[in-house]
């Protein structure tokens, strides 16, 4: 769905979207006919069933105002609803606290597993709406290992997945949860802002997200201290993940254009650990302060002008070269009815596999010929995945296909 065309619907009206998605295991196997039940906290109740594409139609909540999220207070700025999801031979999952924002679209994904389980979640609130911990202050720049060292690559590159802690790094006892990368970008920038801010804003602090993120991989800092885990969800030293928690739509797009870029500072190669506190519970002088950031936003700075503010004129945006876990790099612009060759043929044996369990994609002649049913079968799939549904293939269109084509693909 065109997320500018729905604000634009109900910008003023105290209303939020939510969009259940529902997946055997990973997303290579989307559930039909799951049953979904909603109930909003102010007696919205819903009875649902997921598409060909695991999905439930688009239901509407109440929400408080718009303007209570866009500025630092007290009250809590976004409504929940509970949601209980249900199919034969696969279980129960029940998820609490779902996050509902006005003018925004929440996407929960819930994963069943098999069995007759009854599973539960409980969605802890928002960064911004609880205090944070008191961020514990570390060195910008990390030692890295020689080549005998568990950091062993020249250059950062984007992961995967990524293995969170939950709980904090000494905590033995915390579960270890296997994240796709993205997937965890799009976690934490859920939990720790709000989609109603400023874009610049929250392309500013999922740059920060990115950058930390990207540093703790590419120094191997938790590995070389004889962990098992990438990061982990303790705002003290990390960000704020939660497990199993909804995703905002806003925040998802920015993240599928942006997870290969990240901040460095000028003669430095690894990513800017860029640390950063709420600046409102949490005070951090040097650091990027979130309410800071939509702060900045509102007065016209772009993303990158508000990351200098916080870090210095000495830092500038640059972009991985290698995503694992894909066959193909992007071919370096976007593809478009007109286009020919070879990256045609690719995306068009990526949907026709993706096809097997999506089926509201469509089959496709694969010639390498970019014509207007390819443009049909790509506005599909980004209408299935969230993303702006132009029909061509960009950059975060071309990832996000290969993303699903591989999770397909492995289940063949």
């Amino acid at each position: 769905m065109d997320i500018r065309a729905f604000r634009t619907e109900i910008e003023s009206s105290g209303t939020g979207g939510l969009q259940v998605e529902v997946y055997f295991e990973t997303v290579g196997t989307p559930v039909e006919g799951a049953l979904v039940s909603v109930i909003g906290e102010n007696g919205e109740s819903f009875s649902l069933e997921t598409d060909s594409s695991g999905q439930t139609a688009i239901v509407y909540l109440a929400t408080p105002p718009e303007y209570l999220s866009e500025y630092p207070g007290d009250i809590r700025p976004y409504s929940t609803a509970d949601v209980t999801v249900t199919k034969e031979g696969l279980g129960t999952e029940i998820v609490t606290g779902v996050q509902i924002l006005p003018a925004s679209i929440a996407i929960l994904r819930v994963f069943l597993q098999r069995g007759n389980e009854t599973r539960r979640i409980d969605i802890s609130p928002s960064k911004l709406y609880i205090p944070r911990e008191p961020k514990i202050s570390e060195e910008e720049i990390k030692p890295l290992k020689n080549e005998t060292g568990f950091a062993v690559l020249d250059r950062p590159v984007i992961p995967e997945y990524i293995v969170v802690h939950d709980g904090a790094p000494d905590d033995e006892s915390a579960p270890d949860y296997y994240i796709p990368y993205k997937d965890y970008i799009k976690n934490v920038a859920s939990s720790e802002v709000y989609s109603t801010w400023e874009i610049e804003a929250i392309r500013a602090n999922v740059l920060a997200i990115i950058s930390f993120t990207l540093n703790r991989v590419f120094t191997e800092w938790y590995r070389n201290k004889g962990k098992s885990f990438t990061i982990t969800s303790s705002t003290a030293v990390d960000h704020y993940f939660v497990y199993g928690r909804n995703i905002f739509q806003e925040i998802s797009q920015i993240v599928d254009e942006l997870f290969s870029t990240y901040i460095v500072r000028d003669g430095q190669r690894q990513p800017l650990l860029a640390q950063y506190c709420d600046g409102r519970t949490v005070s951090c002088p040097g650091w990027m302060t979130q309410w800071g950031s939509q702060y900045l936003a509102q007065q016209g700075y772009s993303a990158i002008e508000i990351l200098r503010f916080f870090y210095g004129d000495d830092i500038y945006l640059t972009t991985a070269e290698k995503v694992t876990g894909v066959p193909y790099s992007f071919p370096g612009e976007a593809l478009s009815i007109g286009s020919s060759g070879q990256a045609v043929m690719t995306v068009q044996e990526q949907l026709n596999t993706i096809n097997r369990t999506y089926s509201a994609i469509g089959s496709l002649d694969v010639d390498g010929i970019y014509g207007s049913r390819t443009a049909a079968a790509v506005r599909t799939f980004q209408e299935i995945f969230n993303l702006n549904p132009t029909g061509s293939v960009d950059y975060a269109t071309w990832y996000q296909i290969s993303q699903i084509f591989t999770a397909v693909a492995r289940l063949a």
